[in-house]
């Protein structure tokens, strides 16, 4: 297995403010991107600086879009990998692959992205050699976040925290919850997406009580059937 195709080195621009935050959490990640700008003053004090963090909530409500964000306003690159695909059969290939990116991350400085780390702490397999090959990869982690240097940055996002070992959990100085957005939010984001098309475009139906990501498909799709609609009339 290539170590590159596991992992994607994404140079999209965005900012803290193209993410719908809830201000508690926009003001947690203003403090951690200004701790990290600051580290060297701040740890002159004594004073220890985030740079493990575990964003927890339902998918689509922004983690992915809040690591490319703090990793741009750092200036620095960011490492997403996807842990549901580097796991493998073979457990101690796992272990390898995952030390390898984590080295790449710490060497480069880069701000390392870790998606769906429950891969990693799901529940066992009944079978008892299963347990302890799983076991050895969780503390091949934990060692790995332990000795993470504080000059690079730690994101780790799960849909499932609940399922997560709990040593695991303990590592993480900061950890934020993203919530599914309310009506009053839903509203605001779709002002945003549709304010890019013509008024007559804009008249959606909208749906509530979904994430972000959903909320953007279901209103790009409406508005594609409305203009496919207006071509076919002007035919």
């Amino acid at each position: 297995m290539n170590l590159y195709n596991l992992i994607i080195q994404d140079r999209e621009e965005i900012t803290l403010d193209d993410v719908f935050l809830s201000p508690q959490n926009k003001e947690q990640f203003v403090q951690l991107i200004k701790e990290n700008t600051y580290a060297k003053e701040l740890q002159e004090y004594g004073l220890p600086v985030n740079n493990k963090v575990l964003l927890e909530g339902s998918s689509g409500c922004g983690k992915t879009m809040t690591a490319k964000a703090v990793a741009h306003a750092l200036g620095k690159n960011i490492i997403i990998l996807n842990l549901s695909n580097i796991v493998s059969s073979r457990i101690g290939e796992t272990s390898q692959n995952i030390k390898m990116i984590f080295d790449k991350a710490a060497r480069e400085r880069s701000v390392l992205f870790l998606d769906e780390l429950d891969q990693i702490g799901k529940a066992r397999g009944s079978d008892d050699k299963d347990v302890g090959e799983m076991r050895r990869l969780v503390n091949t982690l934990l060692q790995l976040i332990d000795y993470y240097p504080e000059n690079a940055l730690l994101l780790c996002a799960t849909n499932h925290p609940e399922i997560i070992d709990t040593a695991l959990i303990r590592r993480f100085q900061l950890k934020v919850r993203y919530e599914m957005p309310s009506k009053e939010f839903l509203d605001t984001f779709y002002d945003r997406i549709l304010a890019a098309f013509p008024e007559d475009l804009r008249n959606i139906e909208r749906q509530y009580g979904i994430s972000f990501a959903e909320a953007k498909d279901h209103a790009f799709t409406v508005v594609k059937g409305n203009l496919i609609r207006k071509l076919e009339m002007n035919v």
